[in-house]
């Protein structure tokens, strides 16, 4: 395939602001595997995304059908009887604000399945399917590369949000996952990759099981006063 190039293709704020909303995080999805044409053509406008220096610092291993589930079976397993090991610490305490909207979050989720806040069973359960990538036809394992810091990283997430509007442009639901980084050996070992670039996050994608109950959670966001101040 040859390098991406450039189009002045004319986009509406309205069709822009559509498609952003439009965008919500998946987790219930259809058997049906991706044609991947279809997955060329949204990672390929994903690599439009900026980085600094346009040094692009991202590298993606596409995982689908069969391999990705026996990666899912094996991180599930392992998460029954080992801690994770990620690559970067995900060892952040959210408070104040931020845990206000984690915990919001959860209820809407949580909610949306029937599990009770105090039903430990099924929270575990309900877990467990984050790293089988919510059965998902395909997953995108994104790494960062080698001696890469906290700058390349943020270049990192604004090539995973291309990604995924990309992939809600073309009717596909996705889901970007911290929780498919929790095992990063294992997903080298399955995909024969040496060590040295860091997995920052999975992307399970395919197309929306509009049955499941998982698929009827709703978040908010923050309005622009909450976030923005203005100077000058």
């Amino acid at each position: 395939m040859t390098k991406a190039q450039a189009t002045d293709a004319p986009l509406t704020a309205d069709a822009f602001d559509a498609l952003v909303r439009a965008r919500r995080s998946v987790r219930g999805y259809k058997p049906d595997p991706v044609a991947p044409e279809l997955i060329a053509a949204a990672m390929q406008a994903s690599l439009w995304a900026p980085s600094n220096c346009n040094v692009q610092p991202w590298s993606v291993h596409l995982v689908s059908g069969e391999k990705l589930r026996a990666l899912g079976q094996a991180m599930m397993d392992h998460a029954s009887a080992g801690r994770p090991a990620p690559d970067v610490p995900m060892d952040t305490a959210y408070r104040g604000v931020y845990r206000d909207r984690q915990i919001g979050s959860a209820k809407a989720l949580y909610g949306a399945m029937g599990i009770a806040r105090d039903d430990r069973a099924g929270r575990a359960s309900a877990f467990l399917r984050n790293l089988d990538a919510f059965g998902a036809p395909h997953a995108a394992f994104v790494f960062l590369p080698e001696n890469f810091g906290i700058r390349e990283a943020a270049d990192l997430g604004g090539f995973v949000q291309t990604f995924l509007l990309a992939l809600t442009a073309r009717g596909l639901g996705s889901c970007a996952q911290g929780a498919l980084s929790l095992y990063p050996d294992i997903v080298r070992e399955h995909l024969g990759l040496a060590p040295g670039a860091l997995l920052m996050v999975g992307i399970a994608f395919g197309y929306e099981d509009p049955d499941h109950p998982a698929n009827a959670a709703r978040t908010d966001r923050e309005g622009i006063e909450g976030i923005v101040r203005w100077h000058g």
